[in-house]
């Protein structure tokens, strides 16, 4: 099977990610970001899992995703189990991974038009 590229579309696409940076598109980012097919949100407020809030998670829900990924920077790390919670009362999926795994699988999902939202610490 052969793959092209769609240059026409507008969806986003993480084009690179490396430890402190995150390349969607054609714009570079070096703090956390909350990324959706058509969005992207800094939140330089966030370095770790420490810092999640419940304001991030009605940040999230605004964009009314299907699944939610957590990319948590270089390594996996679980959030407290009341930031998934949240998710999952309101039946969204969550799923959290290193920001490598997180961007790779969100490039995928947004291909296959899924309304994912992946939250990535970098």
């Amino acid at each position: 099977m052969r793959f092209t590229q769609d240059l026409t579309s507008s969806v986003n696409v993480v084009r690179g990610y490396a430890p402190r940076e995150l390349r969607v598109n054609e714009d570079s980012f070096v703090n956390t970001v909350i990324l959706g097919a058509s969005v992207v949100r800094t939140e330089s407020a966030i370095a770790s899992v420490a810092d999640l809030r419940d304001e991030h998670v009605t940040r999230i829900m605004t964009l009314e995703p299907e699944l939610v990924i957590l990319g948590t920077g270089i390594d996996q790390e679980f959030p407290p189990p009341s930031f998934g919670a949240q998710f999952l009362t309101a039946g969204i999926g969550f799923e959290v991974m290193d920001t490598g795994a997180a961007c790779r699988t969100f490039n995928v999902l947004v291909s296959e038009q899924r309304r994912v939202v992946a939250l990535l610490i970098l």
